[in-house]
């Protein structure tokens, strides 16, 4: 990586993949705060080196390295290297993704998600790289995406995993409708004891089990909601501030921090890429 240099992030959606968000970034002092994504994270690191932490765990991914998180899992992100990183991310939804591996027959026993956090494999590297510039260019809606689906074939093929049938049970359903019930009071939510009583149990059970079935307790939760739904609304042509308004931030700058922290780039500048 060339010394000096300062951070820049490019962030698109593509219209041939059906809106699968897309960034190109170099980051040096970016911090990712704990966060998840509803969707697939894939990335291919460039140049540099990031630090993560995934699954109770610190990572480490070097250049030509791909970082691989499955939907709802909590990560963070940072630099390993004096310079920071720079990397091609692909943001796809779940339906994004489901889709064309039923196209593929790969979604048979349910949503494949994978095992390894760094994967080091030079030839899919190449491939999502190759992708992402593909991605960015004036191609045809026909290259970009037949080489869509050849890169996921070729990702799930080589480092997919089943996924188990959970076994039904009450803790299960509990939390289930405590996420409905954060879901819909995003502005004013429930108290601990209020979404305890709801679902039946003591605030202190409910607490563990939320955390354990999340990763997260449920004020963080509700923290990622708030910026999914802000993502939505962005998307839809809403200004930053009449979202901070709806969602219960405190103000403008409090959105703005929180959503450059989960996603590296302001609710100003994903709203300009997601309505042009």
């Amino acid at each position: 990586m060339a010394q000096g240099g300062s951070e820049h992030t490019r962030f698109w959606q593509s219209r041939e993949l059906g809106g699968i968000e897309l960034l190109h970034a170099h980051y040096i002092e970016q911090c990712f705060t704990p966060h998840v994504h509803e969707g697939f994270v894939f990335t291919v690191i460039e140049q540099g080196a990031q630090r993560f932490r995934h699954r109770g765990t610190d990572h480490l991914a070097p250049a030509g390295s791909m970082v691989l998180i499955n939907p709802d899992e909590l990560h963070t992100g940072s630099k390993a290297h004096e310079y920071g990183w720079r990397y091609r991310a692909f943001y796809p939804e779940v339906s994004q993704v489901s889709c064309v591996l039923q196209e593929l027959e790969l979604g048979q026993a349910g949503l494949p998600g994978f095992a390894d956090s760094v994967l080091h494999d030079p030839l899919l590297g190449q491939c999502f790289a190759e992708l992402h510039c593909l991605l960015d260019s004036q191609t045809s809606a026909l290259q970009q995406q037949t080489a869509w689906r050849e890169a996921i074939l070729l990702l799930f093929q080589r480092h997919a995993r089943i996924p188990q049938v959970a076994t039904p049970g009450r803790e299960p359903q509990a939390v289930a409708r405590a996420k409905e019930l954060l879901a819909s009071q995003l502005a004013e939510p429930p108290s601990l004891e209020q979404l305890a009583a709801a679902v039946n149990l003591s605030p202190f059970h409910f607490a563990r089990v939320f955390r354990r079935a999340t990763g997260l307790p449920p004020h963080a939760w509700l923290k990622q909601r708030r910026l999914e739904q802000a993502r939505a609304l962005l998307r839809s042509g809403r200004t930053p501030l009449s979202v901070a308004m709806q969602l219960g931030f405190a103000d403008q700058s409090h959105l703005t921090r929180q959503f450059k922290q989960a996603y590296g780039v302001g609710p100003a500048e994903y709203r300009n890429a997601s309505i042009r």
